[in-house]
């Protein structure tokens, strides 16, 4: 097999010119992997010492299948390769060279969770508030330094760093570093960063370690360039000063996380360190339609800070790219999932053709619970469905155990969380007096100071079930959102959550904000549930008790099956995206604020990642592309009008498709909340007339009274008047019996699916 014929002549060129620091600026879908795969079996190939080639990638799996990529090519010399992760790779070095900062060669390895277990035991033994210093954020704040290469004496002496803390009030962050450092020391362990720091460490103090390793790799190698951040450069520079054969393969323009740490300085100062650079470009496309590419190539070239390139490609122009408004959050994951079981429909799509993809995780639920209603499969890719997630299992724990206290799984999940010394011991001996006494837990709980417990621990169960009644005498009082809100303030589970500023913290608060807000919807949206059955619905459309929130949430996630082995639907961020590819693509959640996010759009660098980032979610789509917002979504309890996002601004106007006459958003218009896309779109499975679609909905005037008429009377193209949603038609109707559901198009909604026994409509015309 001649590999060589495989490539076209920009892949040649970048596999066969092996010698010297080269770039090799690889945009989406131009197959980056095969050249860098390629280039190494090209080494060999040409007699190039296995051992003497260090090739670096960032996750596992992509180093085990460039190896048997190129072992295929190549045969056996393939597995001499010094090939795997930053963090392998140099533990296998540090094996060897740990004991020159008197570690053993046998060191342990410590995980997050062994480190932040560490962590905590040191927050306690120095007596400071674990609340204030939270192990999470400590963790990442040693980390970071590390990773910016301050070791824990150049922090305890760097003014600005000391002030930050100050700032923050955690002025210990220093000393705690330094004692971490030195509790790992004489354990002998070492975290994931210090495989990085201490290899750094050895190359730096030890010219005979660093002359050994840089005339052992005379070839340097590295993947994903563009996410390497300043620890791991400064390692890889030195080990190819002598020979300069360092090959970095990456695009400036997919480079999305600044967050982990990564900085793009480093793939555009590259020339910088090796003025000799050679510089390959793959600019083909093999993805995406004509149409794709050139919206991404509009988008980029928007940002100052990179290294200018023009993707094309010979694929077909392809669909227009759809750009959808919806009138709420809850609207657009209807549509979404209307959408796709549409195209599998029509063109015969299978559930794994199909990706959507958004901002922050919290964006899920209203996506997963219409692809329920649909019945369609999904997986939540590097994550976990929305009602699977612990913070908001907390929280639903709370709610289950203040509607019914004899809930044991509900109780045991948060009578110690936030922690109120109330250890697992002492659960352990309540439940076998339970058990002894043929009692309940609770029962137990309510009598506790008739059993013999410490009297701290007493007062300690005594204040919890007094917070839980309390809770339960409010259910009457309360619509479930004031109460859901009211426990999650009361227990402390929001202010829990909110003071945790890691990235995962702040994931988790925006998860609990969005539980809260579905609560909200649900309270005030008197319309049937679409995500749960007919017969389900029926019982629960006029109860806005907490009780009917949590046998809804029941209903929708009691029959979740493992995805696992099936045909499914993809849900993830745009940073879980990066690197795959599916036919169609949904990027929701266009709009300010969310996508670009708040805390980006008061810095050029900031509002450039963000822009890069949607590069990476539009460039994932191979044929079609859909790009949807709605137009209220609730925060924070609070119903909010929602703009339409900049870089929907940003994406040609030729190369766009609006469903009726919907025009082109015009954004950051303070005044002028509402984005002014003139319509919302309507689901694809009913297509307003031109008549329909030009008519703009009355509403009923509320100063005279509503008096509906018999709903099941009831026909397919009646004209009838909503309450809520004003004139529409009577598209179709389905079901029968008490369970018929009307299908009626609202040209400010769309279409609604109404249930007609809890209809609420006047009759305007007749039907066909």
């Amino acid at each position: 097999m001649n590999y060589l014929e495989e490539l076209n002549e920009a892949q040649r060129e970048a596999v066969i010119n092996s010698d010297g620091p080269t770039l090799i600026v690889a945009g989406p879908g131009s197959g980056k992997t095969r050249v860098l795969t390629y280039r190494i079996a090209h080494l060999l190939n040409n007699g190039v010492d296995p051992f003497g080639i260090l090739a670096l990638t960032f996750t596992n799996k992509a180093a085990e299948a460039m190896r048997s990529r190129i072992e295929k090519i190549s045969g056996n010399n393939a597995r001499s390769l010094y090939m795997g992760t930053f963090h392998s790779v140099f533990a296998r070095i540090l094996r060897v060279e740990a004991p020159r900062l008197g570690f053993p060669s046998n060191f342990t390895i410590y995980d997050a969770e062994d480190s932040k277990s560490l962590i905590k035991t040191i927050i306690k033994e120095q007596g400071l508030d674990d609340k204030i210093y939270k192990p999470n954020l400590v963790y990442n704040r040693i980390s970071s330094a590390k990773n910016d290469l301050i070791t824990p004496q150049a922090y305890v002496n760097d003014g600005e760093l000391l002030d930050e803390d100050r700032n923050a009030r955690r002025p210990a962050l220093g000393k705690l570093y330094q004692i971490y450092c030195e509790r790992c020391f004489k354990s002998g362990a070492m975290d994931f960063d210090d495989l990085l720091l201490h290899t750094h460490t050895i190359l730096e103090k030890f010219p005979d370690a660093l002359h050994k390793y840089q005339h052992k790799f005379r070839y340097v190698l590295i993947d994903e360039f563009q996410d390497t951040n300043t620890l791991q450069y400064s390692i890889v520079r030195r080990i190819a000063d002598v020979f300069q054969n360092i090959t970095v393969v990456g695009d400036d323009a997919q480079s999305i996380y600044a967050f982990r740490g990564a900085t793009i300085d480093n793939i555009l100062n590259f020339e910088k360190d090796f003025p000799e650079l050679k510089v390959y470009k793959l600019e083909q496309n093999y993805r995406s339609t004509q149409n794709i590419v050139k919206a991404a190539n509009e988008l980029i070239h928007r940002n100052k800070n990179q290294l200018k390139k023009e993707i094309w490609t010979e694929n077909s122009k392809g669909e227009a790219i759809k750009i959808v408004r919806t009138p709420s959050d809850n609207e657009e994951g209807r549509w979404v999932a209307d959408s796709i079981q549409e195209l599998k429909m029509r063109e015969h799509y299978h559930n794994n053709d199909f990706a959507i993809l958004y901002r922050t995780n919290a964006q899920s639920r209203a996506f997963e619970e219409a692809l329920r209603r649909f019945n369609i499969p999904y997986k939540i890719y590097g994550g976990m469905s929305f009602y699977q997630r612990r913070e908001i299992k907390d929280l639903l724990a709370y709610m289950k155990l203040s509607v019914n206290h004899y809930d044991e799984e509900a109780l045991k999940r948060v009578i110690n969380y936030p922690a109120r010394g109330i250890g697992q011991t002492t659960l352990d001996k309540i439940s076998i007096q339970a058990t002894n006494e043929n009692r309940r837990v609770w029962d137990v709980l309510e009598n506790i100071f008739i059993y013999d417990f410490p009297a701290r621990t007493k007062n300690a169960i005594e204040e919890f079930v007094m917070m839980i009644k309390s809770f339960a005498a409010q259910q009457l009082k309360m619509t479930a959102y004031d109460l859901a809100a009211h426990i999650g303030k009361t227990t402390k589970l929001i202010a829990e959550l909110y003071n945790d500023k890691t990235v995962e913290g702040i994931s988790r608060y925006e998860n609990i904000q969005e539980l809260l807000n579905s609560i909200k919807e649900f309270v005030e949206d008197d319309e049937v549930n679409e995500a749960i059955s007919v017969e389900d619905a029926a019982g629960l459309a006029n109860d806005k008790s907490l009780g009917s929130f949590l046998q809804t949430v029941t209903l929708l996630t009691g029959d979740e099956k493992s995805t696992e082995n099936i045909d499914s639907v993809k849900m993830m961020t745009i940073h879980s995206a990066k690197g795959l590819e599916f036919k169609a693509v949904y990027v929701v959640g266009m709009e300010e604020n969310l996508f670009p996010g708040t805390q980006s759009l008061y810095s050029m660098e900031d509002l450039e990642e963000e822009r890069r980032l949607f590069y990476v979610a539009i460039t994932r789509a191979e044929a079609r592309l859909f790009l949807t917002y709605a137009n209220t979504r609730y925060k924070f309890g609070q119903l909010n009008y929602c703009e339409a996002s900049r870089f929907l601004q940003e994406v040609p106007e030729e190369l766009i498709s609006y469903h009726g006459d919907l025009k082109k958003p015009k954004v950051h218009q303070q005044h002028q909340p509402v984005s002014t896309f003139s319509r919302i779109v309507s689901p694809p499975k009913y297509t307003p007339t031109a008549s329909e679609s030009s008519n703009t909905s009355k509403v009923h005037d509320s100063s005279e009274p509503f008096i509906p008429d018999d709903a099941n009377t009831l026909q397919t193209g009646m004209e009838v008047l909503h309450e809520k949603f004003g004139e529409g038609k009577v598209v179709s109707i389905e079901g029968n019996g008490a369970n018929k559901i009307a299908s009626i198009f609202f040209s400010a909604y769309g279409v609604k699916k109404i249930m007609l026994k809890f209809a609420k409509v006047k009759i305007l015309s007749g039907g066909n």
